[in-house]
Parts: C-alpha cells; sequence; structure tokens
C-alpha cells in the first residue's frame, strides 16, 4: 500500500493554511500536511534542520510568493539550486497573477503555478485539483 503523500505548505496567512487544510481533509489520499509560515522555517524544514531535525521529506512543496524573512521566489531558487533537493515538485500557489511573478518562477523552477481564487469553492476546487494531479496523475521521483 501506497503511503499518504506529504505536503510542505509554506504560508504566512493563517486563513488560507486553514483553508488548504479544509479542502484536503476529506481526501481519501490520508494527505499530511505540515506548515511553515517563511521562507526561512521553509529551507529549515527541507534541510531537516534545528526544530525540524525529524522532518520528513514532502512529496510536494505549496509554496506562497509573499513571505516574511525570505520570500517565495529566493526559496524556489535555493531548492531547486540544491542538489539534494532540486527534484522535489513546487507548486506556487499565491494571490499574484502578475505575468511577471509567473514569468519568474518558472524561471526559478517552479513545476506549477497556481493563483489563489478569492471564491471558496473555486479555492477548494483548485486545492484539491493540485493533490489530484500530483498524487493520481504526475509521476514524482522518489
Amino acid at each position: 500500500m501506497k503511503s499518504a503523500p506529504e505536503i510542505l505548505l509554506v504560508d504566512d496567512n493563517p486563513a488560507d493554511a486553514t483553508l488548504v487544510c479544509e479542502a484536503l481533509a476529506s481526501s481519501s489520499r490520508g494527505t499530511r500536511i505540515h506548515g511553515v509560515v517563511d521562507g526561512e522555517e521553509a529551507i529549515a524544514f527541507l534541510h531537516r534542520s534545528g526544530k525540524h531535525a525529524d522532518a520528513v521529506c514532502p512529496d510536494l512543496v505549496v509554496l506562497d510568493l509573499n513571505l516574511p524573512r525570505k520570500d517565495g521566489r529566493a526559496v524556489l531558487a535555493e531548492v531547486k539550486s540544491d542538489p539534494n533537493l532540486h527534484m522535489l515538485p513546487i507548486v506556487v500557489f499565491t494571490t499574484s497573477n502578475s505575468g511577471l511573478d509567473i514569468g519568474r518562477s518558472y524561471e526559478l523552477g517552479a513545476n506549477c503555478y497556481v493563483t489563489k481564487p478569492g471564491n471558496l469553492d473555486e479555492f477548494f476546487a483548485a486545492v484539491r485539483s493540485i493533490e489530484q494531479f500530483w498524487f493520481d496523475l504526475a509521476s514524482l521521483p522518489h
């Protein structure tokens, strides 16, 4: 039996983080979400350092762009340039629909860019679609 998928959610907005968790709560996959609130903590989690020494290696990172301490672009650049992490899929999930942000995210190695919908039903549908695509359709590295 395949183990439950592990997602690292990097988002400083508690309401958005709660909504992501609620959207996936009814998932039959048993997806586990590990949340951090800034880019520095995301890097610590991925490197399993400090208080994250026992962190799991996530199957997917869902990353907001506008974060305190280290923004999502810097996190994306650092992860994708790290030989131990560069294959980790990263979905940018952010409020920005700026063409510059979209283009820059892909230049930095984002695997997907999704703009957070303002409507609750569409937000839930977007989160569930991300989960379905990455864990049912895509083949992920191990």
